[in-house]
């Protein structure tokens, strides 16, 4: 069953009770904001009932009791609402405070839970619906923390109270009063599962507009370049009018709703006053009797009306909630970077025993791949793109997991290594490089126990000290969002920097110097050759120039090793390495 057709069917008791269990920490402070409910629910109560009694004692009853009863009732009638002010002031700082407690452990939950998802489940899910997640659909659960659960119990009890009042005062005026009722939970069942359905597909819609105008974003360069500017548009036009239409909906239930609803206000009340204009000139209702119950039926609909359009606060808060905890509940592969395992110092040794591997089915990248590189060898991986050459670096960082096979470091299985320790002594260049906002620094140490002494150090071996020196605030210089300031080249040399400061055991460069022009690969050539001694060193190259030093060089085809040996070994058997290469110099000499 589709995520969407699940949601649809409803979320159930248990996300209410997981919504309500997050109070939990909070109860001193949710009880008071009971009793704060109940003071501003009494208050609504008492109101109509101080009415009642200075119009059946003091306005019809022809007796002259002077003015100082009715103006200690009228002090009553004001002390009784400015307490009911006071404490509907201090309910909604107190719940407001809560909630944005919950909220926030919420957002750090959903943070924590996607940085440690397997790549593979990302991939699945995309940065749209991600992101809708773990801000919008968590935004959404403030309505019913704030709105719904306080107010709905606020609501239910202010119309438990005003029944049990009018039924005090008089029973046949109480059902004349409430004879609407049944039409009223007659309409909530029949727009209950049309607003679920309309609030699932808008959720829905928000994920893709979200995951779109990232992607926009981020290709924003691609876009100019070849013009799709309108193209952009187009879509988002399309995306936004469905989401349109989902929101008219809404809007349109919301306008139907209230009307009716106050329509029907409008019939009970006249109901009951027809019933019971023929019983005050007999005696048999009192006019305070009716002017309270005029009050109280008045109250007893504002109630209805908030529950109703409540009702939808509550689908759209159930659906977040049920998308947020779906999210969340889904942990079984989650990766535990702590979590017990080999944490030894690594040698470098790499070997892959006949590894498969598929993003999809059986759609295999890899096909029965093997080879072993010592510790402080150095090897290249090369082939067409699409060969698989990426594919075995993600695996070694445990990334992915392959479907057959088995890959060791230092013998022992990468799923028995620590996490941590396994991508601590691992450090990875690769062609696409991303820089977070904060300074050089920053970028190189990644929040790392790195000194500024070791960070300058990283940059000089990278030969990114030409440019960051120049810089006015050098490695102190701010970095723009993804490095946007710096050039290709220059990003580049600061992810090699990055790598060399974390002092690996194994050194990935997976089409490291693809981006630098040539000069600077050969001033980078030299540098990896003093980084990489004593550590492995793994190369994925589309530049063969720059391999030929390695101890071996694998050859890909269609995930498949069909040759491996050294460089001149290679050329010298004139196979597919050769026929590259030769390509290459070709390319080069024109």
């Amino acid at each position: 069953m589709s995520e969407n057709k699940r949601l649809e069917k409803g979320a159930g008791r248990g996300v209410v009770l997981r919504l309500m269990k997050l109070m939990t920490p909070y109860l001193p402070a949710i009880a008071l904001c009971v009793l704060c409910v109940l003071l501003v629910n009494a208050a609504q109560l008492v109101k109509p009932y101080v009415l009642k009694i200075v119009v059946d004692d003091y306005l019809t009853a022809g007796i002259d009791r002077g003015v100082q009863p009715l103006i200690a009732l009228g002090l009553v009638y004001f002390a009784v609402i400015a307490l009911g002010s006071l404490a509907g002031m201090f309910q909604s700082r107190i719940l407001s405070r809560v909630c944005q407690k919950i909220l926030a452990t919420l957002r750090v939950q959903a943070f924590d839970h996607i940085h440690r998802m397997p790549l593979a489940d990302m991939d699945d899910m995309g940065s749209g619906r991600l992101l809708t997640r773990s801000t919008n659909d968590i935004e959404t659960l403030n309505e019913f923390y704030v709105d719904v659960l306080i107010g709905l119990f606020k609501d239910v009890f202010l119309i438990a109270g005003i029944v049990v009042m009018m039924f005090a005062m008089s029973w046949r005026l109480a059902l004349m009063g409430l004879v609407t009722l049944p039409l009223i939970i007659l309409i909530t069942l029949l727009c209950k599962g049309a607003l679920r359905r309309n609030f699932v597909r808008m959720k829905a819609l928000i994920g893709r507009i979200n995951g779109f105008l990232s992607e926009s974003i981020s290709g924003i360069r691609v876009i100019q370049a070849f013009s799709r500017e309108k193209n952009k548009y187009d879509q988002l036009y399309d995306l936004d009018r469905q989401y349109r239409k989902t929101t008219l909906f809404q809007v349109t239930m919301n306008s139907v709703m209230r009307p009716l609803m106050e329509f029907i206000n409008i019939g009970a009340t006249a109901i009951l006053l027809l019933y019971a204009f023929g019983r005050v000139e007999t005696g048999v209702i009192e006019v305070g009797v009716i002017v309270a119950f005029n009050s109280y039926i008045r109250q007893f609909f504002d109630p209805i009306n908030d529950l109703a359009e409540k009702y939808n606060s509550v689908q759209s808060a159930l659906v977040s909630a049920d998308r947020v905890f779906s999210l969340l509940d889904d942990d079984a592969n989650l990766e535990q970077p702590d979590a017990p395992g080999y944490d030894e110092t690594m040698r470098g040794r790499v070997e892959f025993r006949h590894v498969w591997f598929a993003y999809v089915g059986e759609e295999w990248v890899l096909r029965d791949v093997s080879f072993t590189v010592n510790p402080g060898e150095k090897a290249a991986f090369v082939g067409a793109t699409g060969a698989g050459k990426t594919t075995i670096i993600s695996l070694i960082s445990r990334f992915y997991r392959p479907q057959k096979g088995e890959i060791l470091i230092d013998g022992v299985p990468v799923e028995e290594w620590k996490l941590s320790a396994l991508r601590k002594q691992i450090s990875v260049v690769l062609q696409d490089v991303f820089l977070f906002t904060g300074t050089i620094a920053d970028n190189v140490r990644i929040h790392g126990d790195i000194d500024d002494a070791q960070v300058a150090r990283a940059i000089e071996l990278s030969c990114a000290d030409g440019f960051v020196k120049r810089l006015p605030d050098g490695m102190n210089a701010p970095v723009a969002e993804r490095g946007a300031t710096f050039s290709t080249g220059e990003r580049q040399l600061l992810s090699f920097a990055r790598a060399i400061a974390h002092d690996p055991a194994i050194l990935v460069l997976d089409e490291a110097t693809a981006n630098i022009d040539s000069e600077t690969e050969r001033v980078i050539q030299r540098s990896i050759e003093s980084i990489s001694k004593g550590r492995t060193a793994l190369f994925i190259a589309h530049r063969l120039s720059t391999i030929r030093a390695c101890d071996a060089i694998y050859v890909l085809e269609h995930g498949q090793i069909v040759e491996q040996g050294t460089h001149e070994e290679l050329m010298a058997k004139g196979g597919l390495y050769a026929s590259m290469s030769a390509v290459q110099e070709a390319e080069t000499a024109s």
